[in-house]
């Protein structure tokens, strides 16, 4: 068996099992599973368990060859696609038992499968010594079947991971190895290919590399080796990468996603997203770097040993880097390095030697990141790594540029940081197809301008608007290469795509999931735009417009459950686009659908009605199908939705899906919309309990006042009818004296001031109450005087405020007349005087209340209410106007007073409203127009209350 086929062979295949039954099956079952493992895993696990049920309920004798052949190669595909999923360890057991199988039955292509894909668990692990030895048993087993292609397969991949240690010595050891033949094969090209790029990437010819690469991904897919091609995808855009065409990269990074991310392959989504978080710091975008290079560390953690999880710690520690976070830059370089010490990656090493050296230099400790400096730049020259040697010799010049150390030796600059800057130079110079980047020479410039050399520094920075320019220029050619490549890709699979169709079946299945898949999408569209309603009427109306677009519906209806559930009420319904009048159900119908489906708490299909089958409700035409379906939140029933048509069977399984879901999103709809009117009631009764309270305050404050004025003069009227009886008793006994009359006539004058003055202070407060209290009632609009509306509600609350032990003083200028609400105005007043005594100076007395007013513009007044209490906590100051929001709960507060103020000011009279507070006390500003806008009379009420 092929370790590899090709597309049309895989249809042949899927053609010719759909008829075969039983144990006929297996001839064709096996191969399909076994090349079905990378192109649909989940498919291929499902054919190798029917194949091992075929297998062991066939009648075979014990131990038959044949038998024990395919089912060691069936778990050989369960293991396969065990290590796919990052079971490392259980995959590596199930390969070493299909192994020792192989062995045992001297099968030696099925013992080198086997150690394919040991290798391949052994290099996830880390393990690369192992996966040598693995690989090379593999291609020994190769070698003893006469089996060229593995061999090629298994030379191919040796030769890619030790162009990671010694790329040199690799390329003298395999020169020659591959022939034109092997590159025509493509279940072989891909490996060829793969080392070919690997090998152009390790000695900086990143053009060669993406050509390579460019072959590898092609000749993957037409052989399913699906995680090949993702990393060849990968690759390309990493090269694209590092010839600085970044949205083409990218491109090619979202190619590798696009075929990583249905498979659930940790290894090969935790590559993908590493390279693109790469790509996007490189591009700036370091938000979206950190959170896809957080999400594939998390992804790669169980295969932490890899070279995968090591790039992943490279890429971190250069976000670290650019985040100017320099300590955790430090410890990703040093995991790098003990992870690179481990493969015994030349490349790696380099880079953690270099990212530590820049990371100590600015952690300030510049002679250990002089010794990193240049253990990255030997390990790089060492490699031929020019790409790595740059970035090592531009790290140095930092350095020097940072700390003052000793020159280089052979300095051929007037300072090192120009020494090593032009040394990077040249080493960029000498990459393949590499653009030189601008900020190389716009650093040359920049050291030439700084000691003085100014010709040189104009001669650099001509230099760097050249690079900028080429770069421009390249950027289209590598877009234009990357858009060549995609057409390239296209045709390639055009050219396949009579070999790849499936059977009929299979078509309308892919079909099928496609419409669903688009359905689905639609409903949560839909479900959003319901649930946003917090009217049940709009409920209503949102899902018969819904229903009447989806389904063919000639009639709807929907029932809600009556309290005690013992009945059901038709609330809505259309029937041929009239509405239906309100209905009464009784939940024990036994003839009724909807009450059935109620009490059963499932969805009734009616596919083919006759007479007896649907309840005719009156004043309803009878419908020949109908669906049923119990509006259920949880455990709770809120009531029953069905839509009815007068053709039978109009609901397939796609429709009544369809209505399910919309009967799901409707009765958490409905619930949303009758907890929203609980919670409306609820704010209406605390508003209503608000005002009594207040005005039972008002009443309080308005008797307490009026008590002194009218016993005073209760106590003069009782003194001066006293004073009269003595007087008439001397007039009518020994006579009366002239003083004596003298003394009654000049007490009775005092006592008629001093009643008249208390009766006259009763009067005006009387007045005063009435006319906040019309105002409040009636919220009448009219133009007041400010300063005697202030006084007044402030004589209403004086009680209070002497009680506690506070005052309070009023400056408000005589002048100012206002066109507004004088009530509202004066509930605003009391409310910010009730919060002070509440909340300012609880658990003091002898605090302090100002009220302040000023004209500074034409057409408006500004009004300032202060208190010397204890101030607001600044964690409560964003919230201070929202309803029912209070710290005194259960001790006076409501939480209503301050927000019902605010909609007083910004709502009714037109105003603004802002507050200031500190450990010094707290500050309220309105911003009033003289003139209140006009409002409708309902509407203002509204506001109010």
């Amino acid at each position: 068996m092929d370790m590899f086929a090709l597309d049309d062979a895989l249809a042949e295949w899927e053609a010719a099992l759909p008829p075969l039954r039983g144990a006929a099956r297996l001839p064709v079952l096996l191969p399909l599973a076994w090349h079905l493992r990378q192109r649909d895993t989940r498919r291929a696990l499902d054919l190798a368990a029917e194949g091992l049920a075929l297998l062991a309920g066939a009648d075979l004798p014990e131990h038959h060859a044949d038998a024990d052949a395919g089912a060691a190669r069936l778990h050989l595909v369960q293991a396969e696609a065990t290590w796919l999923s990052g079971q490392l360890q259980v995959a590596d057991d199930l390969a070493a038992a299909a192994a020792a199988r192989f062995t045992t039955l001297n099968l030696p292509l099925g013992r080198a499968d086997a150690h394919w894909l040991r290798a391949w668990v052994a290099i996830d692990s880390g393990d690369h010594a192992r996966a040598e030895a693995e690989l090379a048993q593999m291609a020994a087993a190769a070698r003893e079947a006469g089996d060229s292609q593995r061999c090629a397969i298994a030379d191919a991949a040796n030769a890619r991971w030790g162009v990671l240690q010694d790329l040199r010595g690799t390329q003298q050891r395999w020169s020659g190895r591959f022939t034109r033949s092997d590159e025509a094969q493509p279940a072989v090209a891909s490996w060829v290919y793969d080392y070919y790029g690997l090998a152009a990437s390790q000695a900086s010819d990143f053009g060669a590399a993406a050509g390579h690469y460019l072959h590898c991904y092609e000749a993957a897919l037409e052989s399913g080796q699906m995680r090949m091609a993702i990393t060849a995808a990968i690759n390309i855009g990493l090269d694209f990468t590092i010839l600085n065409d970044h949205h083409a990269a990218l491109e090619w990074m979202e190619t590798a996603l696009d075929l990583a991310r249905p498979t659930g392959w940790p290894r090969s989504i935790g590559a993908c997203l590493i390279h693109t978080a790469d790509t996007m710091r490189r591009l700036g975008r370091l938000e979206a770097a950190d959170e896809l290079l957080q999400e594939a560390l998390h992804i790669l953690e169980p295969m932490s040993g890899a070279r995968s999880y090591a790039t992943a710690l490279h890429y971190l520690g250069d976000l670290s880097l650019d985040l100017a976070d320099y300590d955790a830059a430090l410890r990703a370089f040093r995991r790098l390095e003990e992870r690179a010490a481990a493969l015994r990656h030349a490349d790696l090493l380099s880079i953690a030697r270099r990212g530590q050296a820049h990371a100590l230099c600015f952690l300030e400790r510049p002679q250990e990141a002089l010794a990193m400096a240049e253990g990255a730049i030997e390990m790089a020259r060492h490699q031929d790594d020019r790409y790595n040697h740059v970035a090592a010799l531009r790290v140095m010049s930092l350095i020097h540029l940072r700390h003052p150390l000793p020159p280089p030796d052979g300095m051929t600059e007037p300072n090192a940081t120009l020494h090593f800057l032009q040394q990077a130079l040249t080493v960029a110079g000498h990459i393949n197809g590499y653009t030189l980047p601008g900020d190389l020479h716009d650093a040359l410039a920049r050291e030439y301008a700084q000691i003085g050399d100014y010709r040189r520094a104009y001669e650099a920075a001509q230099q760097a608007a050249a690079a900028r320019e080429k770069t421009h220029s390249q950027d289209a050619t590598n877009r234009a290469i990357a858009m060549q490549v995609q057409h390239q890709t296209e045709n390639a699979r055009a050219e396949g795509h009579h070999h790849r169709e499936l059977a009929a079946a299979e078509a309308r299945r892919v079909q099928l999931l496609q419409q669903t898949k688009t359905t689905l999408e639609r409903l949560s569209a839909i479900g959003q735009e319901i649930t946003t309603h917090l009217d049940a009427g709009a409920v209503f109306q949102a899902l018969a417009r819904h229903v009447q677009t989806l389904l063919p519906a000639d009639s709807m209806a929907i029932y809600l459950c009556d309290p005690g559930c013992d009945t059901i009420s038709r609330v809505f319904g259309v029937e041929n686009g009239e509405p239906l009048a309100s209905n009464t159900i009784a939940v024990d119908n036994p003839r009724a659908n909807a009450a059935r489906a109620l009490r059963e708490r499932s969805e009734i299909y009616v596919a083919d009605a006759g007479p007896d089958d649907i309840f005719l409700a009156p004043g309803t035409q009878l419908m020949a199908s109908a669906q049923y379906v119990p509006l259920l939140v949880g455990e709770r029933a809120l009531g029953v939705m069905t839509v009815q048509s007068i053709q039978p069977h109009a609901y397939g399984e796609r429709e009544r899906l369809i209505f399910r879901t919309l009967c799901a999103y409707g009765a958490i709809a409905l619930d949303n919309a009758d907890a929203y009117r609980q919670l409306k009631d609820a704010q209406t009764q605390l508003v209503s309990q608000e005002k009594l309270a207040a005005l039972g305050a008002l009443m309080a404050g308005v008797a307490h006042e009026l008590n002194t004025p009218i016993g005073n003069s209760l106590l003069i009227a009782s003194t001066l009818k006293q004073k009269t009886e003595e007087l008439e008793a001397q007039m009518n006994g020994s006579g009366l004296k002239r003083s004596a009359l003298a003394a009654y006539l000049d007490d009775t004058r005092k006592a008629h001031e001093l009643v008249m003055r208390g009766l006259t202070s009763a009067a005006n407060l009387v007045n005063s109450f009435k006319q906040v209290a019309v105002d409040r009632t009636t919220e009448q609009r009219r133009e007041f005087n400010l300063a005697q509306v202030s006084q007044e509600v402030i004589a209403t609350m004086m009680n209070r405020i002497r009680a506690s032990g506070h005052h309070i003083e009023v400056e408000v200028p005589d002048s100012v007349m206002l066109d507004s609400y004088p009530g509202p105005y004066g509930q605003v007043i009391a409310n910010f005087i009730n919060n002070a005594l509440l909340h300012a100076f609880a658990g003091r007395t002898g605090g302090g209340m100002w009220l302040r007013a000023q004209a500074p513009a034409e057409g408006r007044v500004q009004l300032s209410f202060r208190d010397n209490g204890g101030g607001i906590a600044p964690e409560h100051m964003s919230r201070i106007f929202d309803p029912f929001f209070t710290t005194k709960l259960g001790q006076g507060g409501s939480g209503l007073g301050l927000s019902i103020s605010y909609n007083i000011v910004t709502s009714l009279m037109g105003g603004l409203i802002s507050v200031h507070s500190s450990r010094d006390g707290t500050t309220f500003t309105l911003d009033l127009p003289l003139v209140a806008p006009q409002h409708q009379q309902s509407a203002t009420t509204q506001i109010y209350h």
